[in-house]
């Protein structure tokens, strides 16, 4: 297969969890490129993302490290076959990778949970509000490159409607409801887009009052995206230079039980729809 001159981060997954059971079977890389009749240099191209693998190799390699996971095996090989061609590609070149990574991983979720602190999290936001946030984190921009930006938040709603849409569960935080990032129109617009969205069956909304006793989770903000067994689990966390996507299994570990520490500490859906309603009123 021709080289990648850059890879997505699916298909870096890809490689890395291949990595991850050679390292298990204890080999090394140039016995498991004999394995499947290729050198050293290919077999490391592959577990980069930067050479693609085929299902048989793939299935092969499975058997020779022993691995009795039949579930990742498959989930692996769906991983090989894929060739979706999503809405995202329209923004190659145009968008930072990262943007088209994070699209391309929730088309493919099986949930989505967020903790947002500061701001609402990008699948509520109102087109006035995305607006408003990226114009205020990138003043240097000109409309060519913010509107690309707000376009994509946008399209990426895409996985909270249809006819199987993703489970989406986000707890905010009081601070990021009351922020106004825009004017106090935008913010009632906003507050009551959120309301709308959550009264869809998949989509839970909780609250973080800030009258809460005990919640020191003042950097727990993240995103955390289902893959389709647990081990391929995805959790997004804003870097200095970009996202960071975080997939060792001790992290995502980590980071399902601060999603359940800072679940139990806010207010129930309907408690939390009741909470937002008052905020609009205020407004």
């Amino acid at each position: 297969m021709p080289r990648r001159r850059q890879p997505t981060a699916r298909q870096e997954r890809l490689g890395i969890e291949l990595r991850k059971l050679r390292e298990a079977a204890g080999l090394k890389v140039r016995e498991s490129a004999s394995l499947i009749g290729t050198d050293s240099a290919q077999m490391s191209q592959i577990e980069s993302g930067v050479a693609g693998v085929s299902e048989e190799r793939v299935r092969r390699l499975a058997a020779h490290y022993a691995c009795s996971n039949g579930a990742l095996i498959e989930a692996l090989v769906l991983m090989t076959n894929d060739r979706t061609r999503g809405w995202w590609e329209d923004y190659r070149g145009v968008l930072p990778a990262s943007f088209l990574d994070l699209a391309e991983l929730e088309h493919h979720a099986t949930f989505r949970h967020d903790v947002e602190l500061l701001h609402v999290p990008g699948l509520l936001q109102t087109e006035d509000y995305a607006r408003s946030v990226f114009a205020y984190t990138n003043p240097e921009f000109p409309v060519s490159e913010l509107e690309p930006r707000i376009d994509h938040r946008m399209k990426r709603r895409a996985i909270l409607g249809g006819e199987d849409p993703v489970e989406y569960e986000a707890v905010v935080h009081e601070s990021a409801l009351r922020i106004r990032v825009s004017d106090r129109r935008a913010s009632r617009t906003q507050l009551d887009q959120i309301l709308e969205l959550s009264e869809a069956y998949h989509v839970t909304v909780r609250v973080i009052p800030f009258d809460l006793d005990g919640f020191a989770g003042a950097s727990s903000a993240m995103m955390h995206v289902g893959g389709p067994i647990p081990r391929l689990d995805t959790v997004l966390r804003d870097a200095p230079y970009g996202t960071a996507f975080i997939d060792s299994e001790a992290q995502l570990d980590h980071f399902r039980t601060l999603f359940r520490k800072v679940k139990e500490g806010s207010l129930e859906p309907v408690r939390s729809r009741d909470f937002i309603h008052q905020l609009a009123k205020e407004l």
